[in-house]
């Protein structure tokens, strides 16, 4: 997709997104399908390995709806992830009030592709949730996140007071701390972070996309941010992560702004592997795995390769 398509596609997003966006958010957040999970269980979502498939694809293409599905298709499809009747759980980034050519946020069209996709395998329900940053009523909207996870057929979530669970993470770091619910009531999590600069972690991608499922002072975290990032990955491992490497942000994240500082990669990877996800996302912020500090930390506790090569990788042109 060119970048005038882009704008002109976001910009068409968000206008539709201002007329329907005021009050669907009170219909999305009503309760439908029962489901209970112990809140001091850990939120592992992950699929049986298959040593026939690539634990990492990376799939190239301006049409970003080819590049997700090339990399998905590569990876074992749709089906290998959802099974009919299940309730699945996608989190992207909607962290910042920012269109979506600021690249602070998941590209909207992805998630609106995944949520498809996921309906299609036939999921019962597709949840669409993230605890923003900035407001989230402007997160949801600007992002075009909103608009077009609902038309796809998500029930998109505005995170309440009641919604959260107190859980204990088990981690070295983190105890026992308010976690959105819908982020361990379900059947399957799919991860969907963007690629970015991060001014205290160096990059924010698949691990860090985690801190979404928080509530509380999550800033206080940052004091000793990889071990944070690792403690929520340990406790949180998604059913599959998808990247979003269409358009990065370079420089000034995780909030951005400026235009100079978003790169057009238009790549998607789909993994198993939530650690070389990240380890190959990094290096398009010139960044190697093995040298950023929670994902060294990450591959040194067990929790996926560093080294995305012996993830079993593959590049292809979609």
């Amino acid at each position: 997709m060119k970048r005038r398509d882009f704008l002109k596609k976001s910009t068409q997003a968000m206008a539709l997104a201002a007329v329907t966006g005021g009050t669907g958010f009170l219909f999305h957040n009503r309760e439908s399908a029962a489901y209970h999970r112990p809140a001091s269980a850990k939120a592992q979502f992950t699929v049986a390995g298959d040593p026939r498939l690539p634990g990492i694809v990376l799939a190239k293409n301006s049409d970003h709806t080819a590049a997700l599905n090339a990399a998905l298709d590569a990876i074992g499809g749709i089906k290998r992830f959802v099974k009919p009747g299940e309730r699945v759980t996608i989190k992207p980034n909607i962290g910042w009030d920012r269109t979506p050519a600021q690249a602070a946020n998941t590209n909207p069209i992805l998630v609106g592709e995944m949520v498809r996709l996921c309906l299609a395998a036939g999921a019962a329900e597709v949840v669409v949730a993230d605890i923003s940053c900035n407001s989230a009523p402007r997160c949801y909207l600007r992002s075009g996140i909103q608009d077009m996870a609902a038309k796809a057929g998500a029930k998109v979530i505005l995170p309440r007071d009641e919604d959260y669970v107190q859980t204990d993470l088990k981690g070295k770091l983190l105890t026992t701390w308010p976690v959105l619910k819908w982020f361990v009531e379900t059947d399957r999590l799919i991860n969907m972070p963007i690629v970015k600069h991060h001014s205290l972690s160096d990059c924010t991608v698949g691990m860090k996309n985690f801190y979404g499922i928080l509530g509380g002072r999550r800033n206080q975290l940052h004091q000793q941010i990889d071990q944070s990032i690792v403690d929520l990955a340990a406790f949180c491992r998604p059913t599959l992560t998808v990247v979003d490497a269409t358009r990065v942000l370079l420089r000034n994240g995780p909030t951005g702004g400026s235009l100079d500082d978003v790169a057009v990669e238009d790549s998607v990877i789909c993994a198993t592997d939530l650690v070389a996800a990240d380890s190959r996302a990094a290096e398009f912020l010139g960044l190697e795995g093995a040298k950023v500090g929670h994902i060294a930390l990450a591959g040194a506790g067990g929790l996926g390769q560093v080294d995305y090569k012996a993830a079993g990788y593959k590049e292809i042109l979609a």
